[in-house]
């Protein structure tokens, strides 16, 4: 079942970057953004989770680095989902930020991510026009 959501998630990524393409102005940027679930390992308790990721330089790391904080949640029951934005040369260094920092602390699942938001109001026009076209 995994498989098949995960599968299904990089089809709609596929398309939807294929739409992106069509409707923005391209742009010279190499940067990529991951969106990435640290799972709390559920069995420790979240103090002794955070002072594990403090401990290993998790927080710092990422201040350092070269990434660019897009967002950072608490997800009840899951743990924390945070959203990267960094230059592509530097997807090594992101990933080993993680497996330095957080491996430990968290069960970590790494997402490409791009942004929606610019894209939305001319979707939702071409949804408004097929619905006057019906």
């Amino acid at each position: 079942m995994k498989k098949y959501f995960i599968l299904a998630i990089l089809v709609m990524i596929v398309s939807l970057s294929k739409i992106s393409a069509q409707t923005t102005p391209s742009s010279t940027s190499d940067s990529v953004m991951v969106t990435v679930f640290l799972k709390h390992i559920q069995d420790s308790p979240v103090d002794s989770i955070q002072m594990r990721a403090m401990t290993q330089q998790f927080y710092e790391r990422i201040e350092e680095s070269h990434a660019r904080v897009v967002s950072w949640y608490v997800a009840m029951g899951v743990g924390q989902i945070l959203t990267l934005k960094f230059p592509a040369k530097d997807l090594r260094m992101v990933n080993n930020i993680f497996e330095k920092g957080a491996w430990g602390s968290f069960h970590t699942e790494f997402y490409p991510t791009y942004d929606f938001a610019p894209i939305w109001p001319q979707m939702l026009e071409k949804e408004k026009a097929l619905k006057k076209n019906k």
